[in-house]
């Protein structure tokens, strides 16, 4: 079971989940190959151990109405511990931030952000994070269009590297 790593049994689940986190438990261990209830409890352990971390609807947010994502380019003046800290909790307290991420090189951080409309987002921009404590620069790209939007990790890909290694 998920103890420090998944075993074969383990991550089948997780892929399973991964693609189609509604299925029932019963199909899950169909899927998989095992019975039901194992597969529940195997379940609950990849929960308890933080393999997974929750389950959400994959929403389409141009038909709920947010027509523009656009990806934000971030640097910092001060990259300290305290000022990278106090930038992420500025992050999770904006709504139209979506993800967050650290990254190295020219920029600090790289937001996707969701917005409405585009003065929506010209308003967070110049109101919110241009004026942000810290924030040195901003630039932001419009998405035109996603041709690849997939959750989570390539399983095939770290099936691969096991045989490889066996």
């Amino acid at each position: 079971m998920a103890e420090s790593k998944p075993d074969p049994i383990d991550r089948k689940i997780l892929s399973e989940l991964q693609a189609d986190g509604r299925m029932t438990n019963v199909e899950l261990a169909r899927r998989v190959g095992i019975s039901a209830p194992p597969c529940l409890r195997r379940v609950r352990a990849l929960e308890e151990s933080g393999f997974i971390r929750g389950y959400h609807a994959e929403v389409d947010a141009r038909k709920l109405g947010f027509e523009v994502q656009v990806f934000a380019m971030v640097g910092l003046v001060s990259q300290a511990e305290a000022d990278l800290s106090a930038f992420e909790e500025r992050c999770r307290n904006w709504p139209l931030v979506r993800e967050c991420h650290m990254l190295n090189g020219e920029v600090d951080f790289m937001l996707k952000c969701v917005a409405p409309d585009l003065s929506t987002f010209q308003r967070f921009l110049t109101e919110e994070l241009t004026a942000a404590e810290n924030v040195a620069s901003v630039k932001t790209s419009l998405v035109i269009r996603c041709a690849k939007d997939l959750p989570g990790v390539p399983f095939e890909v770290l099936e691969e590297r096991l045989e490889r290694e066996a």
